[in-house]
C-alpha cells in the first residue's frame, strides 16, 4: 500500500541533529544527525508503523492537510511516501512453501523454457499486490 504523510523536523537544541515525527501516526518519532538522515529515519519509522498497523488490522488515520498542522517556527516539514509492499520485500525475506496446482503441459513447457515458476509467481503476486 502507498501512503503519504507530512513529517515535521525540529532542530535538536544542542545542534546535534533533528527530531522527526509524523503527527498523524502516534508514536512515530525518531532522530537524525542531519536533515537528510532524519528524512531517511522517519521514512523507515513510518513504514514500520504502517506495516504493524496493517498486520494487526488497526485503523490507519488519514493524512491531515499541511495547513491544518501546527508547525513550530523553527521546524521544517515535508511529505514522506511509504510503500509498505516494497518495505516488506526489503525487510522480510523469510520464505514459506505454498503448493500450487498447474497443468502438466504448463510445467513441462516452463521447464523447457527455463522459467522459474516460484520467481514468476512472486513477481506476479508483487505486481497484483501493488495494484490493489
Amino acid at each position: 500500500m502507498l501512503y503519504i504523510y507530512t513529517a515535521i523536523f525540529t532542530p535538536i537544541e544542542d545542534g546535534s541533529g533533528y527530531y522527526a515525527r509524523v503527527p498523524d501516526l502516534p508514536g512515530c518519532i525518531t532522530t537524525g544527525r542531519t536533515l537528510a538522515d532524519a528524512i531517511d529515519q522517519i521514512t523507515d519509522a513510518m513504514n514500520g508503523w504502517l506495516v504493524v498497523a496493517e498486520d494487526e488490522e488497526r485503523s490507519i488515520p488519514n493524512a491531515t492537510p499541511q495547513q491544518r498542522l501546527k508547525i513550530p517556527s523553527n521546524a521544517t516539514r515535508t511529505l514522506i511516501k511509504a510503500d509498505t509492499i516494497a518495505y516488506r520485500a526489503q525487510t522480510d525475506t523469510r520464505s514459506a512453501r505454498k503448493n500450487v496446482s498447474l497443468p502438466i503441459w504448463m510445467i513441462k513447457l516452463a521447464e523447457k523454457k527455463n522459467i522459474n515458476c516460484s520467481q514468476l509467481l512472486q513477481n506476479a503476486l508483487m505486481e497484483t499486490l501493488r495494484s490493489r
